[in-house]
């Protein structure tokens, strides 16, 4: 399952391609290239001190690979964060390729959610020059970077994340991340995402979208609404105070669009533009659902914070918040690996159960801890082992899926904290 990444990992072409200067990890020091970065993934959460320790000891004895907080804080200096990127995108090409009979999707599409959150950072002066300042609502100077992911919300992998500073839109970042798409996906996004040049890029890449537009995104749309219409196809033209300067397009220039009504009970409304412009294929009763299927990347952004901790960083600079963030993705991409293989035997137990159940994530977190090493380690690596064993201590600490519950959503509650808070029932899995 995992030999193509390990292989990867100790390969010279990785390092080769990674290592910032062609003069660095060119003598055999105890730093070497692929066992930083099975250190740098596994969780760096305490002192470093404390995690070295942990670390040479899972090697055995006599290996001597012990090293210092200030080695290893040089020798990171030495990696680009990118090298994360590869090895998921090494883990996500073998599962999109090699298994058509688990990949999920919807009526043939690949059904992605970008979504942006805000990552509270040290407060260092280099940190600041990158990224800005910002007061919470005490007036305390904090540094917060912006954060975009696309997520497969259907198979829970994320296919690329980015931080950048808050100045950087998010639908600058939600493009970037198009190149990872393909004319099989249908992308969703939540309302603040929407316009014209916006959906015109997506149509230019020929790529499907599902969006969540304000009521007065338009006077299209505002129309729309009083109209009591469940659906329309219409034509959207740019904005009259549009710069189309650098354009190709002008403001007689229309986009095709589906306007869809979705009504959410005590008179409340939203209206979802869409690509998808056949109503026979793309039934009007379906969206409601559909576009609900999205909030599975606001889950996962509790996952990132709360159960991988990823404001918990193990460095200050940019650099190592960077590769803590790629490397924090990567591994929730393993965890996802390793769970989707429980799929069947969960929903076969689930059938003699009260509840449904479900793979305890911050659990799962916790005991991938030591193991992503040992996964990885090297090619006499017990990984069947290893993997079994994850597997069966996954499917010991199963939680209910408990219907109906519904929890009010606080969108400020990451804006205003000047540190990372863990509350009491978010315990610590790593």
């Amino acid at each position: 399952m995992f030999e193509k990444i390990r292989t990867e990992i100790f390969s010279d072409a990785l390092k080769t391609e990674f290592k910032v200067s062609k003069e660095h990890f060119t003598r055999n020091r105890k730093q070497r290239f692929p066992l930083l970065l099975l250190f740098m993934m596994n969780f760096l959460r305490k002192s470093l001190f404390l995690e070295i320790e942990n670390f040479t000891n899972l090697f055995k004895t006599g290996s001597n690979l012990k090293f210092s907080k200030s080695a290893f804080v040089q020798a990171r200096k030495k990696i680009k964060p990118e090298v994360f990127d590869k090895l998921s995108q090494i883990l996500l090409s073998e599962f999109y390729a090699n298994n058509d009979a688990a990949i999920k999707l919807w009526k043939g599409f690949r059904l992605l959610a970008v979504d942006g959150s805000r990552i509270t950072l040290p407060i260092t002066d280099e940190l600041k020059t990158i990224y800005g300042k910002t007061k919470n609502q005490s007036e305390t100077i904090i540094i917060q970077a912006r954060c975009s992911v696309i997520y497969d919300v259907l198979n829970n992998y994320v296919l690329d994340g980015a931080l950048a500073a808050l100045k950087r839109g998010e639908r600058d970042l939600a493009l970037s991340h198009l190149e990872c798409c393909n004319t099989n996906d249908l992308i969703v996004y939540d309302r603040g995402y929407p316009s014209y040049d916006f959906i015109d890029q997506h149509l230019n890449r020929g790529l499907n979208y599902l969006m969540r537009v304000k009521l007065s995104f338009s006077n299209l749309i505002k129309d729309f609404e009083k109209s009591g219409k469940k659906s329309l196809i219409a034509e959207m033209y740019p904005g009259k105070n549009a710069n189309l300067s650098d354009k190709k397009y002008t403001k007689k220039t229309p986009i095709k669009v589906r306007l869809i009504r979705v009504e959410l009970g005590k008179g409340q409304v939203e209206i979802l533009v869409t690509s998808l412009l056949d109503s026979k294929l793309y039934p009007v009763n379906q969206f409601k659902k559909l576009y609900f299927k999205r909030w599975r990347v606001e889950t996962f952004y509790d996952e990132l914070k709360n159960k991988l901790r990823i404001e918990h960083f193990s460095g200050y600079s940019n650099q190592s918040i960077l590769q803590d963030f790629k490397a924090a993705l990567f591994v929730s991409n393993v965890q996802t690996l390793i769970v989707s293989e429980l799929e069947d035997d969960i929903k076969e137990s689930n059938q003699v159960k009260k509840y449904d159940y479900k793979i305890n994530v911050n659990v799962s977190y916790g005991l991938l801890k030591n193991r992503v090493v040992s996964l990885f380690l090297n090619k006499q690596s017990p990984e069947i082992d290893i993997v079994e064993e994850l597997k069966l201590l996954f499917k010991s600490n199963l939680v209910p899926i408990r219907p109906n519950r519904k929890f009010e959503r606080n969108s400020g509650k990451y804006r205003t904290r000047t540190k990372p808070k863990i509350t009491k029932n978010q315990r610590d899995g790593v």
